[in-house]
Parts: C-alpha cells; sequence; structure tokens
C-alpha cells in the first residue's frame, strides 16, 4: 500500500487541502494532508457513522479510536460540549493536524493523542471508530481488545465497517469475544455495529 496512513511518521511529501464535513446539525472546515486516512474528502463510512449513530453521552469521557484529522472526535465534541472527547491515533502528522482543527473549529472539550497519553485507568461512555482494517485482522482485533474492555459498565463503541471488508464477521467474532453486538444500520456497503461493554461472565 505504499505510505501507509497508520505509520507513526508518514513518509509522503506534506501537501495541505481542506475537505468539508456537513451534516444535518454541523458544518466543519477540516484541513487535511498527505500520509493520512482519506485526505480528499471525508471518508464515506465516517460520514454514514456521524449520519446514523445515536447522540454521544451529554457527559463523560468519549473516545474516537483512530481518529485521523478529526472529524468524528470533533463531531461527537460539538455533539456533546460537556463531555471530554479523546483522539487517539499513532501517525504524527494526522494528530498535529488535528489539533489544528480542534482550534479552528473553537472546540476546547477534546485533545489528540498517542493511545500511551491516556491515563490507563481512564474508562469511556461512548466508544466511535472507523477503525483501521487494513492493519490486517490480527492486528485489528488486538486493537479493539485493547480499547473495548475500557468501556464503562453502560457505555457503547459503535463501528463503521465495509461489508467486504468483514463486517460481518467482525461482528460474530465481537459477540464471540463477549460483546454484545448488532448491526444498527446498513448503507452503501457499509454497516455500523454497535457493541455494548462486556458483562460479567461472558468469555474473555
Amino acid at each position: 500500500m505504499g505510505d501507509h496512513y497508520f505509520a507513526e511518521r508518514p513518509e509522503a511529501a506534506s501537501r495541505r487541502g481542506t475537505v468539508d464535513l456537513v451534516l444535518r446539525d454541523l458544518h466543519l472546515r477540516l484541513t487535511t494532508d498527505r500520509g493520512m486516512f482519506s485526505p480528499d474528502r471525508v471518508d464515506p463510512g465516517t460520514r454514514i457513522l456521524l449520519d446514523t449513530v445515536p447522540p454521544p453521552p451529554p457527559e463523560g469521557d468519549l473516545l474516537d479510536l483512530g481518529c485521523g484529522y478529526g472529524p468524528i472526535a470533533l463531531t461527537m465534541a460539538r455533539r456533546s460540549p460537556r463531555a471530554s472527547v479523546w483522539g487517539v491515533d499513532v501517525n504524527q502528522r494526522a494528530l498535529d493536524l488535528a489539533v489544528e482543527n480542534s482550534q479552528a473549529a473553537d472546540l476546547d472539550n477534546v485533545r489528540f493523542v498517542l493511545a500511551e497519553e491516556i491515563d490507563a485507568g481512564a474508562r469511556f461512555d461512548a466508544i466511535w471508530s472507523n477503525p483501521p482494517i487494513r492493519i490486517g485482522k490480527s492486528a485489528l482485533h488486538d486493537l479493539l481488545l485493547t480499547w473495548l474492555p475500557r468501556l464503562t459498565p453502560t457505555g457503547l463503541a459503535h463501528l463503521v465497517v465495509q461489508k467486504h471488508l468483514g463486517s460481518d464477521s467482525l461482528q460474530r467474532w465481537l459477540n464471540d469475544q463477549g460483546f454484545p453486538t448488532e448491526r444498527i444500520a446498513s448503507r452503501s456497503a457499509y454497516r455500523v455495529l454497535a457493541v455494548s461493554a462486556r458483562t460479567e461472565g461472558q468469555p474473555r
């Protein structure tokens, strides 16, 4: 795939651009760059997630897993101004742009960090993600098993995954791991999955 968007330090020469995120309740102009996920437009999966997901909790800690330049995290922050939103990614170029985009949107309730910068004891009332499927199944499973156990008991994760990239098998796998998972939306070959916290007595 050449210069992966999930590289820590992308090798692609910088060439900044802008994209517009237009939803029923907000309009954000976001700065993007080469070497990150979907720099030329807001990814259709991200847009479908943001169009269909229920409102985020009004308070608490919320997480965007694999935040890129910030469209999901910034939407969470705008929709829940009293919440503390965290955007996590491995791509430092994307994180730097996400910070710029939060400042441009005048959103001060969101932080963009590397995973190790989040307190190990932090728990999340919501996790929204367009997960990096192309890192491979094993790495994706490891990623989800790192973060989904950090949902609060009443927390929900919402993931958007293309059908042809394994959304149905991922749903089965999540259920097998003890995370009750259901499909809440299906549009343009994308599935939006709602994942509940693992409860006592479920398989690990």
